[in-house]
């Protein structure tokens, strides 16, 4: 489920977190300075939630905050430091990078350009981007758009190639947070490498699918990826928190500061990193949002007001994630994720320097969760666990929604 993250600093968890948190993952902070911090939300209906985001906070997530959405409406909380200087607190309606979240986006701006019927999701990437997945093996008249979203192409992750990982993660990018990548240049670095397996024979995440799926729409539309996601999606639901900033390094305010460090050496530097150029994520994690927008977003795509009945349940047909990851799937830049009390939950989780972020629904729409580590770390799993099945880990106020 990541976003951008470091090859040697990701951190595995069992259930929900296995499924949500590979993000980048940033330095350690004090716990003192947490528990001093004052927490929000009035818990009114939520507070196993709000207790849980208390304890969610450990070295890697100074902050969190958080929405929920269900039946009673909207329920906003923070808890945490939002400005490890200033030591303010976080706010409850910060906007933040929402990373790999961005794919979910990407993927109903195709979906819908498939439903009229602009494209076909088999179509052959090589159709629409000649010449562009070409090299050490890799094809693009063999792979088709289809397993570009669902992530069984088999093209190299860009984000694996070493010399992107010392640039992007290392302290290096310290010199090069503002520099411009088009995507042109995160696919060329892929093409460096050979495939992962054959196209249709195995399953691994990989960002370079999404930075091609946005180049896809561009060709489909004759407009950027960003443009088509805000006429279709952005605008049309009121996402007045949620932006493609393109190459746009500020976080708009509200916000809180974004924090990591960018070495594995004991006592490395914690870094603030809340500025940066987001093409380096692109189409596969660049967007800006908040969680009421997440909220929103997730709701109205699982309700059916942004794809016909067919392209959804087109994204929701997964695929297994291989044997590595026994029993998770994903579909079509949406996961499910099944929670401790039987709950299906549907969304995805995204990480990029400083933020981690995750964004999960009821299938029916009715009860959605969104919230934000401003670090990498930060127990994703408590929080959803909370939420959707309470205290003891049976069906809560949430499972049945």
């Amino acid at each position: 489920m990541a976003g951008l993250k470091h090859r040697s600093q990701s951190r595995g968890r069992a259930g929900v977190a296995a499924a949500l948190a590979a993000t980048v993952v940033a330095g350690g902070f004090a716990a003192p300075a947490f528990a001093a911090a004052p927490e929000r939300g009035d818990g009114d209906g939520h507070r196993a939630t709000l207790r849980a985001m208390r304890a969610a906070l450990d070295e890697d997530a100074p902050g969190v905050t958080a929405q929920v959405r269900d039946r009673r409406g909207p329920w906003n909380a923070a808890a945490g430091i939002g400005d490890l200087e200033r030591g303010t607190p976080r706010g409850e309606h910060d906007r933040y990078r929402i990373g790999s979240i961005t794919k979910t986006f990407v993927a109903t701006v195709l979906l819908q350009l498939e439903a009229e019927g602009r494209l076909d999701l088999d179509d052959t990437v090589g159709r629409w981007l000649p010449g562009v997945v070409e090299g050490n093996g890799h094809d693009g008249d063999r792979i088709t758009v289809r397993q570009l979203l669902n992530h069984t192409s088999g093209i190299f992750n860009v984000t694996s190639d070493e010399d992107f990982q010392r640039t992007v993660f290392g302290e290096e990018f310290l010199k090069h947070r503002y520099d411009t990548w088009p995507p042109e240049k995160l696919v060329a670095i892929a093409m460096r490498h050979k495939p992962d397996f054959a196209p249709g024979t195995a399953w691994r995440y990989s960002n370079t699918n999404y930075v091609l799926a946005g180049m896809v729409i561009e060709k489909v539309t004759g407009t950027s990826y960003a443009r088509q996601i805000k006429e279709r999606i952005i605008e049309p639901l009121g996402l007045r928190a949620t932006k493609v900033p393109l190459t746009d390094p500020t976080l708009p305010s509200p916000s809180s500061r974004a924090y990591t460090r960018l070495s594995d050496k004991p006592g490395a530097t914690i870094h603030d990193v809340t500025e940066l150029n987001p093409s380096v994520a692109g189409a596969a994690g660049g967007m800006i949002s908040d969680s009421a927008d997440l909220n929103r977003f997730y709701t109205a795509l699982l309700r059916g007001r942004l794809l016909p009945k067919k392209q959804l349940a087109e994204m929701r047909t997964t695929v297994p994630q291989g044997d590595d990851r026994p029993g998770r799937r994903y579909g079509l830049g949406l996961e499910p994720v099944p929670t401790t009390c039987g709950t299906v939950l549907w969304g995805h989780g995204g990480g990029i320097h400083g933020s981690s972020s995750v964004a999960l629904s009821t299938a029916d729409g009715r009860h959605a969760l969104a919230f934000n580590f401003n670090g990498p770390g930060g127990d994703a799993e408590r929080i959803v666990e909370a939420e959707y099945c309470g205290k003891d880990g049976k069906a809560g106020k949430g499972g049945k929604d």
